[in-house]
């Protein structure tokens, strides 16, 4: 992939990481009273010049929670958080997301290295982080995949930038960057729920970037679509949950802003997905007190998937929204939530006690 490419992707960053690297040498030690710290610093100046080093570092099951706190810097890896390490935190080692990247650029047709195939949608991921209790705060999660460079690869153009599937997941004013499924907000089994929080966070993509089956909520996000250089429409969707039958709640937007850097009614606001493992799935969304920017397809925001299961089968709602992208030409085509309703469906109902810490 050439460097105008993934500078364009990580559009925001350079300016911002040149003044941390210039200002800010490492992470800062742990203070009293904290729990453990490691440092990554890819110049060798932390503890470990790997995030992947520093996580396998920790314990498994710690009776106090870790810290890994990131210099500022792109670190170009993946990353594999298994269950065991439960109640981890990364953190930027700046108050700017922009400053600590973790980047990598796999897609689902990527061949992987031993040759025993391709990464698959899931595979892809730069990050995946799958025990309960993890936070991350002010970090960049991303994927610099482009269809652009790789001609050859037709089917499987999926490339993620985190997949997280434990409850109680805490996103602090992180960025996702990438295209098609950015940012994989899912569970470790359809059994399971999986409670996520984020907040004031920025997610931006074209193809089902925010796409899974957790219980999530996006609180005070940016969830931008991207332009793209293609003759049809729609250019794509913002949201497309795959909630499982016996999950109470999928994904709520509440108080967020959609932003667009491509044409007037370009995007879908959501499609359902019903995923060939989990037939009996049924998605759940709703995007209530938002600003629907002019990017949004007003008129008809919803689409199919698959033409075996129509949108207007599982629970797509809207409560009191504005913008542009909000405007009710058709009543039929944006299902809305009575008063009593929408008491059902606010960030405290959806986290069922839980209260994440957010600074």
């Amino acid at each position: 992939m050439s460097t105008t490419r993934r500078g364009a992707l990580l559009a925001g960053t350079g300016a911002a990481l040149s003044l941390a690297l210039a200002g800010r040498a490492h992470a800062r030690p742990a203070g009293r009273g904290e729990g453990p710290r490691l440092t990554v610093a890819r110049d060798g100046g932390g503890d470990f010049t790997t995030v992947q080093a520093a996580v396998d570092a920790t314990p498994d099951h710690p009776e106090v929670p870790w810290t890994v706190v990131l210099a500022p810097g792109v670190h170009r890896e993946t990353v594999h958080i298994p269950e065991t390490k439960t109640g981890l935190t990364l953190l930027g080692g700046t108050g700017d997301p922009r400053d600590t990247v973790i980047v990598y650029d796999n897609a689902a047709g990527t061949p992987k290295p031993d040759g025993s195939g391709t990464h698959g949608t899931s595979g892809s991921a730069t990050v995946t982080a799958r025990p309960d209790g993890f936070t991350a705060r002010r970090i960049t999660f991303a994927n610099d995949w482009l269809r652009a460079d790789h001609p050859e690869i037709t089917n499987g153009t999926q490339a993620v930038a985190i997949k997280v599937m434990g409850d109680r997941s805490l996103f602090d004013r992180c960025r996702f960057l990438g295209h098609q499924d950015t940012l994989y907000a899912d569970t470790r089994d359809v059994g399971l729920t999986a409670r996520q929080y984020f907040h004031r966070c920025h997610v931006e993509g074209d193809v089902d970037f925010v796409f899974g089956r957790a219980t999530a909520v996006f609180h005070g996000c940016e969830l931008r679509t991207l332009d793209r250089e293609v003759d049809f429409r729609p250019y794509g969707f913002v949201f497309a949950p795959s909630t499982a039958a016996g999950t109470r709640r999928g994904y709520l937007a509440h108080r967020c802003r959609f932003t667009t850097t491509a044409p007037a009614g370009a995007y879908k606001l959501a499609r359902p997905w019903v995923p060939g493992s989990d037939p009996t799935a049924h998605p759940r969304l709703v995007v209530r007190d938002s600003v629907l920017g002019a990017g949004i397809d007003a008129e008809a925001p919803y689409a199919n998937m698959r033409e075996q299961y129509p949108w207007q089968g599982f629970f797509f709602r809207e409560y009191a929204n504005r913008g542009p992208g909000a405007a009710v030409t058709d009543p039929a085509n944006r299902p809305r939530l009575t008063a009593a309703e929408a008491a059902d469906h606010t960030p405290a109902v959806y986290l069922d006690g839980w209260r994440p810490a957010v600074r």
